[in-house]
């Protein structure tokens, strides 16, 4: 048999490569960032050539480091399918499911009784650690994530289409000086989601304000904390109707009778050779026809 290089070192260099950044990676593989560089760097020398190009705290495949994922993806799920079969018995049928804390708590968890009705075979691994996309084949089946678009080679269909709402706390709009104007935000704190980076300017700019600035912006990776950090009065949080409408609470109220359509949407993805297992299937036919999406 042909030496191969260890797997833990196949396995750093494969989340390098999908996560972008040795401290992404390292986090994923509860690891620290030395021992995960130690790691691809022992990969490289397996190889004899370099692997990535290096740039400040990035990291970014090369050539021969695209041409290497490339070969050893397929093989790496295939390896992730058999250990899944051989792990799971024969009548229980697990999906693995990376998805946003506040789209599991406001939309999915509330239907999956529904689901439970319909498929009691099939249960979830639920994943809320992030980099959904770039997991996918790695740890995840399909994830459920929010982004303006998706890798055309993955793929996707989009649960929404939404509009961006400014949410505050109801004390804003009550008293001697209640917030009733987007001028007013130049004397608050604008909360933004780190994976909808462009909510604020592309809402200033739709509403008409391009040169408006909040005091500071404060970015949050938790759509449920920010609303309760807009409930508490610590900001104005910029984020989908939806988010809104669901929340149901009394302490939040929309500032402002402005309608900007979002760029973010959320979106059902995973691998195209994905679809052809069974809970991957099963789960997306139920989410379709529960939720409701378009094709991509």
């Amino acid at each position: 048999m042909r030496r191969l290089p260890p797997l833990t070192a196949i396995e750093a260099f494969v989340q390098v490569a999908r996560l972008g950044s040795i401290k992404a990676a390292a986090e994923e593989l509860a690891l620290s960032s030395p021992a995960l560089s130690r790691r691809v760097q022992s990969l490289e020398r397996f190889i004899g050539k370099p692997l990535f190009e290096r740039r400040h705290q990035a990291l970014r495949l090369n050539e021969d480091g695209e041409r290497l994922l490339a070969g050893i993806a397929p093989a790496l799920d295939a390896m992730t399918d058999a250990v899944e079969a051989m792990t799971s018995g024969s009548e229980l049928l697990r999906l693995r499911l990376g998805i946003l804390p506040l789209f599991a708590t406001q939309r999915l968890m509330p239907r999956l009784p529904d689901l439970k009705r319909k498929h009691p075979e099939l249960h979830l691994d639920v994943d809320t650690g992030g980099h959904g996309v770039a997991r996918l084949g790695d740890g995840l089946d399909a994830a459920i994530v929010i982004a303006r678009d998706v890798d055309p080679g993955l793929y996707a269909r989009r649960l929404d289409r939404n509009r961006v709402h400014v949410i505050g706390a109801k004390a804003l709009v009550e008293g001697a000086d209640p917030v009733t104007r987007p001028e007013q935000l130049s004397k608050l704190t604008a909360l933004v989601h780190r994976d909808m980076p462009e909510t604020f300017t592309a809402w200033r700019a739709a509403a008409g304000f391009p040169e408006l600035e909040p005091l500071a912006i404060d970015h949050f990776d938790s759509g449920t904390l920010m609303l309760e950090a807009a409930a508490q009065g610590l900001g104005v949080a910029f984020m989908l109707e939806s988010h809104f409408e669901a929340a149901q609470d009394p302490r939040l109220v929309q500032l402002f009778d402005l309608t900007v359509e979002s760029q973010y949407s959320y979106w059902f993805v995973c691998r195209p050779r994905a679809l052809a297992q069974r809970p991957v299937r099963m789960f997306h036919d139920w989410l379709i026809e529960t939720i409701g999406a378009e094709a991509v």
